[in-house]
């Protein structure tokens, strides 16, 4: 087996709905964090054997294969391909993985693992239709904000536990970005106002200031305020954003003259009950260490993306985490800068890789929750 190794992982700000992003093309979003990566990476796109775009909603603007129209708006050759991967949440996560498979089988030695959602223009889960009886009979299929509920319920995790991480997560991510430790991962990219005028776009809008007792005075947005848990204030956000990996192979690395940042160590996809179904995090984060013959003692920095606070409290329970607090999600994320569903994975990572820069160390997983019962895991080493 070949090592795939990561060159870079950039990403555009994240702009809130109906923000600073939302009047520019997903496609020319998604090609934006293309040509960031190469630009930043000093190798040719005419390189690159191929680009794996991460999107949920594919429909209007996100369809017709999203990922290749996002080569050719970014100015790629045309003999770069472009496809188009779904699977949900991690979809972005998954592209990095199928490229490190790739290059990990020997099939490819240079390619781009990306993601993009805008959810300003494709309203989430406006894919979707009428689900067929075949799965409703067999499974209980829900909303994801009552599947948090239902984990809620569950372990036992409270409404002030929840809206308490909820209040962490947008505290540190101010305090990252106030600390510039977004700029070096972030590629400021120009925007037009609905009044026609340009500016650039150079830092997430989406982290808030927020209290207590603001958290506590919002409703439920799933059950009825005496039984539920879960708010808009401690679930992700509704966002606009993209990234992009560039992976290479040992020999596309001597032959370009390029400087990994680090490799893919080991993956995982993990299958839960669909009714739950965000609770898979645990499952595919051991299955990813167990391949990579290492342990969370191992892990100098671990993200779980923050579809809901309960999501990442149980991920935290299960995982015996609790003495670990300041090595989990310590820069904030999906609570405070967003859920950009196409593109979070890959988001994740590029924070990731620039946490492990700060901290010196050597090895960190990130993990996402999906729809529909699963999960999804990625073990990196700094090089």
């Amino acid at each position: 087996m070949y090592e795939a190794y990561i060159i870079d992982a950039v990403r555009s700000p994240v702009g809130k709905r109906n923000g600073s992003l939302s009047t520019t093309h997903a496609v020319d979003l998604a090609a934006h964090a293309l040509r960031a990566v190469v630009q930043r990476s000093g190798v040719g796109a005419e390189h690159v054997e191929d680009v794996l775009m991460g999107c949920v909603t594919q429909v209007g603007e996100q369809g017709w294969n999203v990922g290749r129209m996002a080569v050719l708006a970014a100015g790629f050759p045309v003999e770069v391909g472009g496809v188009t991967v779904n699977r949900m949440c991690g979809s972005s996560l998954q592209t990095t993985n199928s490229a490190a498979h790739a290059i990990m089988s020997g099939q490819a030695d240079l390619v781009i693992a990306a993601g993009v959602e805008s959810m300003s223009r494709a309203p989430m889960m406006s894919d979707g239709g009428q689900v067929p009886d075949s799965i409703t009979g067999p499974y209980d299929i829900v909303m994801q904000g009552l599947s948090a509920e239902l984990i809620a319920q569950e372990w036992g995790i409270t409404r002030e536990q929840q809206d308490t991480f909820a209040l962490q997560s947008q505290e540190r991510a101010i305090a990252a970005r106030e600390a510039g430790h977004f700029d070096a991962e972030i590629a400021p990219i120009d925007v037009t106002d609905p009044d026609g005028n340009t500016s650039s776009f150079a830092a997430d809008e989406t982290p808030r200031a927020s209290t207590a007792d603001k958290l506590a005075s919002l409703k439920p947005a799933f059950l009825p305020e005496e039984q539920g848990t879960v708010t808009a204030g401690n679930a992700s956000q509704i966002c606009d954003g993209s990234a992009a990996v560039l992976l290479a192979s040992a020999e596309a690395v001597e032959r370009h003259g390029l400087t990994p940042r680090a490799k893919v160590v080991s993956t995982a996809i993990a299958g839960v009950d669909p009714t739950k179904m965000l609770h898979g995090n645990p499952e595919a984060v051991r299955l990813a260490l167990a391949r990579a013959s290492l342990s969370l003692d191992d892990m100098g920095l671990i993200e779980i993306n923050e579809a809901f606070a309960s999501v990442v409290l149980q991920a935290m329970h299960d995982l015996e985490l609790g003495g670990r607090t300041a090595d989990v999600n310590p820069n904030g994320g999906g609570i405070s800068l967003g859920h950009p569903l196409g593109a979070s994975g890959a988001r994740i990572l590029a924070t990731m890789l620039s946490e492990l820069d700060r901290r010196d160390a050597r090895h960190g997983v990130a993990t996402m929750c999906i729809g529909f019962g699963q999960a999804i895991a990625t073990v990196v080493e700094r090089v």
